[in-house]
């Protein structure tokens, strides 16, 4: 005879539900973003240059100055991108805290509502709005009206930051790669080493967020082996009549 175990409330052991996941979103968001746009940007412009010319020199120059750039550009990008994401966020707070004071009644009734289109029958709909509401009111008409947690806004400094610390260290393998090795293996072992360093990525990006392993990596390998093929076949055909 076996015996049930006492029912107790919360997440289980291999599916914690850690607060801060919208902030850990938009960082893993941009860095993994910053991370694939740093290598194959890179790598294309390395790749480009590399076709028409074998001066080291040059294609050190051109990937600094691409670096650079993608760098400023990336973090740039991700502030104002996540700067507008967290000013409709924070108004459209304001607005349900006015909601909330003028007209509360409406509020806990528009609350029910949507806990009966979730599938709550209307007596425990109303009750279990009540209780939300008198435990946090904005917290709980913030998640059900709009998905947004009060506590978690997102931070678009933190989302700056990572896109442009992620692009730097992506940018910096192919860099690398192309002006140390020797000139006759240079674009062989760039092309390995950058087609390795997504699959990693892109391993990486669905491990983190719970996503299809093999789809990523697929799509992250052949999108930066096309780049590379067309800028290097740009940058031969260039070299040649230029």
């Amino acid at each position: 005879m076996t015996t049930e175990a006492p029912f107790v409330a919360g997440p289980h052991e291999d599916e914690p539900h850690d607060t801060g996941i919208n902030n850990r979103l938009n960082w893993l968001r941009a860095g993994v973003l910053g991370a694939n746009d740093g290598i194959v940007s890179t790598a294309g412009i390395v790749m480009g240059v590399a076709g028409a010319t074998s001066e080291r020199g040059t294609i050190v120059l051109a990937g600094v100055a691409g670096l650079a750039a993608g760098a400023l550009s990336m973090g740039a990008g991700e502030y104002v991108s996540v700067s507008t994401q967290k000013d409709s966020e924070l108004a459209l707070l304001d607005k349900e805290r006015r909601e909330l004071a003028e007209e509360p009644e409406d509020e806990l009734e528009e609350l029910a509502g949507l806990y009966v289109e979730k599938g709550l029958s209307e007596e425990l709909a109303l009750q279990v709005a009540r209780e939300l509401t008198a435990h946090d009111a904005l917290g709980a008409h913030a998640e059900a009206e709009l998905g947004i947690d009060p506590d978690d806004i997102s931070s678009p400094w933190n989302a700056a930051f990572a896109s442009m610390i992620a692009f730097t260290i992506g940018a910096l393998l192919p860099l690398l790669t192309i002006t140390l090795v020797a000139p006759g293996a240079r674009v062989a072992v760039t092309v390995l080493s950058v087609l390795l360093a997504l699959a990693i990525t892109g391993w990486a990006s669905a491990r983190f967020g719970y996503g299809a392993s093999r789809r990523a990596v697929v799509r992250n390998v052949l999108g930066g082996l096309f780049a590379m093929a067309v800028t290097y076949a740009i940058g031969s055909l260039l070299g040649t009549h230029v």
